[in-house]
């Protein structure tokens, strides 16, 4: 096959969150890579903060495969680079092997990847064994490489697990359950990579474990086909766009920085937490985070926010993304109920729930074009604005579909752009 690569390639997979996933695809690649090992790491659907911990593992930035949100002739090329420079391919999958539309199990079929099933041993025996068969031919078309018993309590348990499962599947291992390489969480899922002082002590840790246990990522080689891309426009040329990210303000993809990077603009990084403001720029872009566990020093940081406000009042480009957009209400009420005034740019108010609000792919028509994305947040937002579009979910219907809001040249919404997904329009936001 003309100009195609070929490279050992695995997709972690689970029968639902919480198995254990993003541990052992990181320890896979720390162990590959303290090997001496090349290796690439992606995550299966829209996701921050996972890619944070792989990317530590690993060593190379991790980009999103999606086949809504990215489109398989985006997802063929990534995979067909990394394959050309790459010991090993690890996939992380989302939620379980099957669950969603598309799902991680459509990601395996379409690039042929073997699927190693994750499955958390902790409080069971033989029905591990049916879980296992349930994972491997719910779908006759699926590459299935075999299971890894996550958490288990002994050497015996690990036998126990490995016993009950159908004649001829792959056990890769058992792995115990323990502290030095667990990865801590908080409402959206696992805490920053950065905020975890020890990471790199625990990414080491868990590959020892892997080494003890004797698991190994040695999955089939798989042949990627290369795809082509065409280089986006430059649309951006001369253009600088200063980018806030910190804790608060972090879930940025690295395709989007370098979308934008690749159409001519410069990027500027500033800290909202921190910095008294931001370099003159065209144009500012306010990504996600956590907002709500800085509220304090969001308040007191007056400058930041009048940077801000001036920026907007000039009529320059500004795009606010779920927690970004949250900093420019009027206020943000946190989980203690107390409201704490924000930057003020956009008539509304916030308030934390204790529950998951909204989860969704989205595909959003602006007047710039079409984009897509995906909405995952715990606020509530109240507004007397009027929507200049809503989000619609692949599923299908309109209830979950998000609202963009538009203020001059503000673009906000809960809605985490991808912009690969429509350069031109992506670019589009960011001009006058």
């Amino acid at each position: 096959m003309n100009g195609a690569h070929s490279c050992p390639a695995l997709l972690i997979s689970a029968p639902a969150s919480g198995q254990g996933k993003t541990t052992i695809t990181a320890a896979l690649a720390r162990q590959c890579r303290n090997r001496g090992g090349r290796v690439r790491a992606f995550k299966t659907g829209p996701d921050f903060l996972d890619p944070m911990i792989l990317q530590q593992a690993s060593g190379n930035p991790v980009y999103q495969l999606d086949l809504f949100m990215v489109g398989l002739a985006d997802c063929r090329h990534m995979l067909h680079q990394a394959a050309g420079d790459a010991d090993l391919i690890l996939i992380e999958g989302v939620m379980g092997l099957f669950d969603g539309a598309p799902s991680s199990a459509d990601l395996a079929v379409a690039f042929g990847v073997p699927v190693l099933g994750v499955i958390d041993g902790s409080a069971m025996a033989q029905t591990f064994g049916a879980l296992a068969q349930g994972l491997a031919g719910y779908r006759n078309d699926l590459p299935f490489a075999g299971v890894l018993a996550n958490r288990v309590g002994s050497a015996r348990h690990g036998e126990m697990l490995a016993e009950s499962l159908p004649a001829g599947m792959r056990f890769f291992g058992a792995l115990p359950r323990e502290e030095a390489f667990s990865l801590p969480e908080r409402h959206l899922g696992l805490v920053q990579g950065a905020e975890i002082a020890d990471l790199d002590a625990r990414m080491n840790a868990a590959a020892a474990a892997l080494d003890q246990a004797g698991i190994f990522a040695q999955p089939d080689t798989v042949i990627f086909s290369p795809e082509n891309i065409p280089a986006p426009p430059m649309l951006l040329r001369g253009k600088r766009i200063a980018v806030a990210r910190d804790a608060a303000f972090a879930f940025l993809y690295a395709a989007n920085l370098d979308l934008l990077r690749a159409m001519g603009a410069e990027l500027v990084f500033f800290s909202p937490l921190r910095d008294k403001g931001f370099a003159t720029a065209d144009a500012l872009y306010l990504p996600g985070g956590y907002p709500e566990l800085h509220l304090q020093s969001l308040l007191e940081n007056t400058e930041m926010a009048e940077a801000i406000r001036t920026h907007h009042m000039s009529g320059k480009p500004i795009l606010a993304e779920c927690g970004g957009m949250l900093y420019l209400l009027q206020s943000l009420t946190g989980l203690d109920g107390a409201p704490v005034a924000m930057a003020g740019l956009l008539s509304g108010h916030a308030v934390m729930q204790k529950r998951l609000t909204a989860l969704s792919l989205q595909s959003v028509a602006l007047p710039e074009g079409e984009l897509r994305g995906h909405t995952f947040h715990y606020s509530q937002l109240q507004t007397p604005m009027t929507p200049l579009a809503r989000g619609r979910s692949p599923k299908g219907g309109g209830a979950d579909g998000e609202a963009v809001y538009r203020l001059g040249r503000l673009t906000a919404s809960y809605i985490h752009l991808y912009f690969p997904s429509n350069p031109e329009a992506a670019a589009k936001l960011f001009l006058p």
